[in-house]
C-alpha cells in the first residue's frame, strides 16, 4: 500500500468503491486473486470495510455481480437493439471497449458458477435480466418473438463479446457480426451486404 493519503469516502462511496474494486480484481487476476486485500488496496479503503459492508466473500461477489449489470445495461441499452441496432452496435463496442473489466467480471463469474452451484441463482439472473432488456425492446416494436428468441439472441451476442474479450476476433468483425444478428433477425438475412 502506499502512504499518500486517502481521499475521505462518504457513507456509501466506500460500499461503491468496494464493488468498482472486486469487479477490477477479478477481472484482472480472476477469481482465484480475490481477495480481501486485493480488493480493499484496489478500492484504496481498509479492508475491514468489507466485512462492514458486506460480510463475507460470497455476498461481495453476488453484489458485485448485480452492481456489474446494472453498469452494464447502463451503458448499453439493449432495448436500443430494437429500436436503432445501429446505436446499439455502437453503445455495445463502446461498453466493451470503454470497460471489458465489466464483461470480464461476468464470464469469470458465470466459470465459476459451474463449479460452484451456489452462485448458479445470481448467474441466471444476470442472464435473465440482459434477456429481459433485449425482450423489451423487441417488445416495444412490436416485433415477434418470445423467450427462445431472446435469448437466443443474447447468446449471439454473449458469445461474440466473449470472443471479442478472448481475442478471436476484432472490435471490427465485432461491430460487422452484431448487425448481421440484426438483420438475421428481422428476416432479412439473405439480403445481407458483407
Amino acid at each position: 500500500m502506499t502512504d499518500s493519503p486517502r481521499r475521505p469516502l462518504n457513507h456509501g462511496d466506500g460500499r461503491e468503491a468496494l464493488l468498482e474494486a472486486t469487479v477490477r480484481v477479478v477481472a484482472a487476476k480472476g477469481m482465484r486473486g480475490m481477495t480481501f486485500r486485493a480488493v480493499a488496496e484496489q478500492a484504496g479503503v481498509n479492508n475491514t470495510l468489507i466485512a462492514h459492508h458486506f460480510g463475507t466473500r460470497d455476498r461481495l461477489l453476488a453484489a458485485a455481480l448485480e452492481w456489474s449489470m446494472e453498469r452494464s445495461i447502463g451503458l448499453a441499452d439493449l432495448a436500443e437493439y430494437a429500436t436503432d441496432a445501429a446505436a446499439f452496435r455502437e453503445a455495445l463496442i463502446d461498453n466493451v471497449l470503454s470497460d471489458a473489466a465489466l464483461q470480464l467480471f461476468q464470464f469469470e463469474m458465470v466459470l465459476e458458477a459451474s463449479r460452484r452451484p451456489d452462485l448458479q441463482p445470481a448467474v441466471r439472473s444476470l442472464y435473465r435480466r440482459y434477456t429481459s432488456e433485449l425482450a423489451q425492446g423487441r417488445s416495444r416494436l412490436g416485433m415477434p418473438g418470445g423467450e427462445g428468441l431472446d435469448r437466443a439472441m443474447f447468446a449471439a451476442i454473449d458469445g461474440l463479446v466473449l470472443q471479442y474479450l478472448g481475442g478471436a476476433i476484432t472490435a471490427a468483425q465485432l461491430a460487422e457480426a452484431v448487425d448481421a444478428l440484426g438483420v438475421a433477425v428481422a428476416g432479412g438475412a439473405g439480403g445481407a451486404e458483407r
